[in-house]
């Protein structure tokens, strides 16, 4: 405790972290149904075009919901989406995910991901669910 000028005590203060527990995993509560976004973007789109999306919203105030029908591209979002906040070759990342690199991030690094790669939606869950098991270790 310490105390004033006047002889009374004050308590001292008590430091408290209200911040969130970083994320574990990568791809938990990623994938949505087709619908349950206003606006998600579309990802099947030419790669040259992902890449560039990407490397753009890796630098914005906001975050964005993937579409896609497909489980690789999923994949692809996800590592092109690290890519983008690591400064890492994008279009590498989409054509061939670094598996080990994913798997081996840290929370902060995870967190950060998904502040960008908000969701994935998509009308096949079961086959972008399947896709991205290879991140959920």
């Amino acid at each position: 405790m310490t105390h004033d000028d006047h002889g009374d005590a004050h308590p001292e203060p008590v430091l408290l972290n209200l911040a969130a527990p970083a994320r574990r995993s990568l791809v938990a509560d990623l994938v949505r149904p087709t619908g349950s976004s206003p606006a998600p973007v579309d990802v099947d789109i030419p790669d040259p075009d992902l890449a560039a999306f990407l490397a753009a919203i890796a630098h914005a105030d906001h975050g964005f919901v993937a579409h896609t029908t497909s489980g690789p591209r999923a994949l692809a979002v996800v590592a092109g989406t690290v890519a983008a906040l690591c400064g890492e070759d994008i279009p590498t990342a989409l054509t061939t995910p670094n598996l080990p690199f994913l798997n081996a991030l840290k929370p902060p690094a995870i967190e950060a991901t998904r502040t960008v790669l908000l969701a994935i939606e998509t009308p096949d869950e079961q086959a972008v669910r399947e896709a991205l098991r290879v991140l959920d270790h």
